[in-house]
């Protein structure tokens, strides 16, 4: 009884953690985007029509219920860490710098690639209905539907604490730093605003790094754009959309003030 109750009070107390962390980047990301500087921002809407609030109210709904899987599955991690089944290490973070910054970027990399393939499969016919629709019934999406899942693919997301502390060392600290990074560039990736200079994309920077615009297009036209961090796994596979780049030009390249008219039907192929 007493392992249950310690299992089900670190469930809530990593689901917590997770609320507040994603309650703090993506309010302030809408509050920003949506409320303080909507007009002033409007030129860099990659849609330019806001989302309905009963999307938000939604994309709410699902994200809490994602909250929970987390914690669910946090706090299983958490069981395997104490008994000996993970990489994880404590101690003094810093007593191998390199190390501690190294095992950031290589968990970093693992999840963009775990994110990428199993994003592809979520997208095969045979899946999608069941395990990834609800994350599309957001066409133009706001930051709240940065955890918007149906409940499996919550799990398949979540997949990433076990697999990333049993294939790499990782302190504690570097995974909390991980995890910060990885809410920070969800949030800003379903913001729908493209921030990012018209010079990126003729830099490496553009080739290496995925944009708003890339994965708003995502939402928008249902296939392609399947990587998170990085462009890598698109270009290497042939999956980024061809008018990825364009697009990208054509919102960083509107003028402020200008008055954008969404007149261009796009068909959403599911």
């Amino acid at each position: 009884m007493a392992e249950i109750t310690r299992f089900l009070t670190t469930t809530a107390a990593i689901a917590v953690e997770n609320a507040v962390r994603y309650g703090l980047f993506a309010g302030v990301a809408w509050l920003l985007a949506y409320k303080l500087f909507r007009a002033r921002w409007a030129h860099r809407k990659v849609v330019p029509a806001m989302p309905p609030a009963a999307c938000v109210r939604r994309e709410l709904r699902w994200s809490l219920c994602t909250l929970v899987v987390f914690g669910l599955v946090g706090s299983t991690t958490w069981l395997m860490v104490r008994a000996g089944w993970t990489r994880m290490y404590f101690g003094d973070p810093f007593a191998a710098p390199v190390w501690f910054v190294a095992s950031i970027v290589l968990t970093i990399v693992l999840h963009d690639t775990w994110f990428y393939w199993s994003h592809r499969l979520l997208h095969h016919p045979r899946w999608f209905h069941v395990w990834h629709r609800t994350h599309h019934l957001s066409h133009n999406p706001s930051p709240w539907a940065a955890y918007s899942f149906d409940p499996p693919e919550a799990v398949v997301q979540a997949m990433i604490f076990p697999l990333s502390v049993m294939l790499i060392p990782l302190h504690p600290l570097a995974f909390v730093v991980f995890m910060v990074w990885q809410i920070l560039f969800n949030v800003l990736g379903h913001t729908g605003h493209e921030y990012h200079p018209r010079w990126l994309m003729d830099s490496w920077v553009g080739r290496v790094l995925n944009t708003p615009t890339h994965h708003a297009m995502h939402h928008e036209l249902f296939r392609g754009n399947y990587g998170l961090y990085f462009n890598v796994w698109d270009r290497l596979m042939g999956t980024n959309h061809r008018d990825y780049e364009a697009r990208f030009r054509e919102v960083t390249g509107r003028p402020r003030g200008a008055v954008v008219e969404d007149g261009e039907e796009r068909q959403a192929v599911r």
